[in-house]
């Protein structure tokens, strides 16, 4: 799968001169896939420009990443169950209102990734607070590395280091948990392969397709303050869609 990435898609995309150093570390990104935020008037379709949607189009159309978006999706679903049909049910629900708008892989249930291009990714630490603030992303490691010397996931909260091997897939509450990875060895190659969908889009459904200013232009000043001490209460509600080994376990009784 490396071959995918390294050398064809990160020398031939366009990218403005420094962009590969951001907060997640110092590595090229290609992402695609509707998002909402950041001074979007609506939701849309990230705009990569001529010649990086190409590369893009050509990377999710790759057999290689349609089966990782589907094994990945089949992950969610099982371990998630309950956090996996508030996205079906939102995404339903979106997807419904704007049938011009795809996600990139139509056996996922993300509605954006990315695509880390090296070609030695290693991620500073960082939380994905774009993301919905209890929703899981998944990431896929690929390369070809000695796992148990580099490129180990940190999760600092859980205080936890962990072999992340090529071909590994994991998925975590990327805007909740402070996640990082460990640098790997000189002449070893590390990419990796992130699905998320943004928090604005879920909000942009729960408040009837309208944007913050023009929701909150219909309620009533008592309603606006409800609002806004609802907010933690959501994501409290959030995370109690998680499952327990215990919940999954009945889950196979029944």
């Amino acid at each position: 799968m490396a071959e995918v990435h390294d050398p064809c898609a990160r020398e031939q995309m366009s990218a403005e001169a420094g962009s590969e150093y951001h907060r997640r570390g110092n590595f090229h990104q290609l992402t695609g896939g509707q998002t909402h935020g950041n001074g979007r008037i609506e939701p849309s379709t990230v705009s990569n420009g001529v010649v990086n949607a190409a590369i893009f189009l050509a990377l999710i159309s790759n057999v290689a990443f349609i089966r990782l978006a589907g094994f990945a999706t089949g992950l969610f679903a099982n371990w998630a169950p309950d956090v996996f049909d508030f996205y079906v049910d939102y995404m339903s629900e979106f997807y419904h209102q704007y049938p011009h708008l795809h996600r990139p892989f139509l056996n996922s249930i993300w509605s954006a990734c990315t695509f880390n291009l090296g070609p030695r990714t290693y991620t500073l630490g960082h939380r994905d607070f774009a993301n919905l603030a209890f929703g899981w992303c998944a990431i896929t490691a690929l390369g070809n590395f000695d796992y148990t010397k580099g490129g180990h996931l940190v999760l600092w909260e859980c205080k936890l280091l962990l072999e992340f091997p090529p071909g590994s897939t994991i998925l975590i509450p990327s805007a909740a948990l402070f996640h990082s990875n460990t640098i790997i060895s000189a002449g070893e190659s590390r990419y990796s392969f992130t699905q998320y969908t943004a928090g604005g889009l879920f909000r942009w459904v729960e408040r009837g397709f309208k944007s913050e200013m023009d929701y909150f232009e219909t309620l009533t000043a008592a309603e606006v303050e409800e609002e806004r001490l609802l907010g933690l209460e959501r994501a409290m509600a959030g995370a109690g869609l998680f499952s327990s080994i215990s919940d999954l376990e009945a889950a196979i009784v029944a």
